[in-house]
């Protein structure tokens, strides 16, 4: 049925746009996936379902192939994900060997990306059934795990990312209670009764914050490497030296996608102290090891395909694009988790059976355009910043015709600005906001079964342990803070 769907004239062409579309974003660097699908959210609003889905797992999943290319030919990272890539990537090109290091980045990413799918074939319908036995008080406890995770695995300060995660979730409170009807933070703007919106967030923090930082940053002044690229097929030595790195990588990167907060970036950066310590030359990392770009860029695929399980079977986001894919399910009138699979298995079944179809398109596109991409890094940064503003000018507007949601997206794209001037992550308030409304409604759902008492929270086993286990990852930081002072000390004696 989910190939029956995928092959579906219509929605193959959406798979294509998607991932070629995913790839371009890869390679221009600065515009990430996040900001992709926050412009291009509501040009799906006329899709069908199915098609607008499909396409926008498209473009996340074809960010990450194409990410690795500047970090290859420019030593600029396409996408977060691709920072890693840089190290050993480009040091490959400086010694004319470009085309082996893109060649075993498409397909190690292939072979990472169609591993991801089959596992999330398999693992996915059976933590769906087990999802449609969790209660409220399951729901609750989960995620809270989920915050703790994401603030623990976070790249800067926990503390910082905690604090953007409350900051997400006093938005999410804006609007209409939905138990008691009663206006919250609305100060008598009528617009406010409906909560603030996703997309315009999304594309202010996002989007119009990303023009801003890049053009402070002057990407339009970007140095391409003049390597000329003779072949892109790996030899026996390249194969032999990144076959155990891709499948090491790929098992890595999915495992960690799964969890909220992780995905391709831990996993591209797990995967190269993994690689590294497992080389029998660690020395040669830096210096152009084919093991450098082969195994980062397996996990960072497989990481993506990860981060479906979650959403897909749990209805709760791993990260900012899953967050913008359950705006889009919802949006459509779907109900992301363990229901999707029961009310909606077309779309379910659709959605993962054409990322089979995209990875094999992905490897048949990426290996001939090598050569266009480089062209298009050529393109200026000031001639395509108007462009992305525009665009996220026509989606906050298209939304709901509504003139808030342009001063909304304004308003954020400055606050997105920033946030990145004074190291405050964004991510976190954005997952906040999807998920704020659930951990609300599971809280005080909860406590009318107890009858509002908090023992529901640990008198049940699933939310005993996950509550458990937000309260170790809160504490852990503590324990090792109070050790490095100790240490301190006995160092001054």
């Amino acid at each position: 049925m989910g190939f029956s769907v995928a092959l579906d004239p219509l929605n193959l062409f959406y798979c294509f746009l998607g991932v070629l579309m995913g790839t371009l974003i890869g390679v221009l660097p600065g515009i990430g996936p996040v900001a992709t699908i926050s412009i291009l959210l509501p040009a799906t609003f006329k899709m069908p379902p199915v098609s607008g889905i499909i396409m926008l797992a498209g473009i996340y999943y074809g960010a990450m192939y194409g990410g690795s290319t500047t970090s290859i030919l420019v030593n600029i990272p396409g996408e977060a994900a691709s920072v890693v890539t840089c190290l050993d990537g480009y040091q490959m090109a400086r010694r004319g060997r470009a085309g082996p290091a893109l060649g075993i980045s498409a397909f190690g990413s292939f072979i990472a990306g169609t591993f991801a799918v089959m596992a999330l074939t398999l693992l996915a319908p059976p933590l769906a059934m087990v999802a449609l036995q969790l209660g409220p008080p399951e729901y609750f406890s989960l995620v809270i795990l989920g915050f703790t995770l994401l603030a623990y695995l976070a790249h800067g300060s926990m503390i910082k990312a905690l604090m953007m995660a409350c900051v997400g979730l006093i938005m999410a409170c804006i609007g209409l209670d939905f138990i008691s009807g009663y206006e919250r933070f609305t100060y008598g703007i009528a617009t406010l009764e409906d909560g603030i919106g996703l997309v315009p967030v999304a594309m202010g923090v996002f989007g119009v914050g990303e023009v801003l930082v890049n053009l402070e940053e002057s990407l339009g002044k970007r140095d391409i490497f003049k390597a000329k690229i003779s072949t892109l097929l790996p030899n026996l030595k390249d194969w032999k030296d990144s076959s155990w790195p891709i499948i090491r990588g790929s098992i890595l990167g999915f495992f960690l996608g799964i969890l909220p907060g992780g995905g391709a970036v831990i996993a591209s950066f797990t995967s190269y102290a993994v690689e590294k310590r497992f080389a029998k030359n660690p020395e040669e990392f830096g210096q152009g090891a084919i093991a450098g770009v082969a195994g980062p860029e397996a996990a960072n695929n497989a990481g993506a395909g990860g981060n479906f399980i979650p959403l897909m079977t749990l209805g709760i986001p791993a990260n900012p694009v899953m967050a913008l894919m359950m705006g889009a399910l919802v949006i459509h009138g779907l109900q992301p988790g363990p229901l999707l699979l029961a009310q909606n298995p077309d779309v379910f079944w659709g959605v993962i059976t054409s990322m089979y179809v995209g990875n094999l398109l992905l490897l048949i596109l990426n290996l001939p355009l090598i050569g266009i991409w480089v062209r298009v890094l050529q393109v200026p940064y000031p001639f395509l910043f108007p462009l992305i503003l525009l665009f996220c000018l026509i989606g906050s507007y298209s939304i709901g015709n509504n003139k808030f949601d342009v001063l909304i997206m304004a308003l954020f794209g400055v606050i997105g600005y920033l946030l990145r001037k004074i190291r405050f992550e964004a991510a976190p308030m954005l997952l906040a906001m999807v998920l704020g409304p659930m951990l609300e409604d599971a809280l005080r759902q909860s406590l009318i079964m107890s009858g509002g008492s908090f023992q529901i929270f640990v008198t049940r086993p699933y939310a005993a342990t996950f509550i458990g286990l937000a309260a170790v990852l809160l504490i852990l930081p503590v324990f090792k803070w109070i050790k490095k002072n100790l240490r301190r000390k006995e160092g001054k004696k």
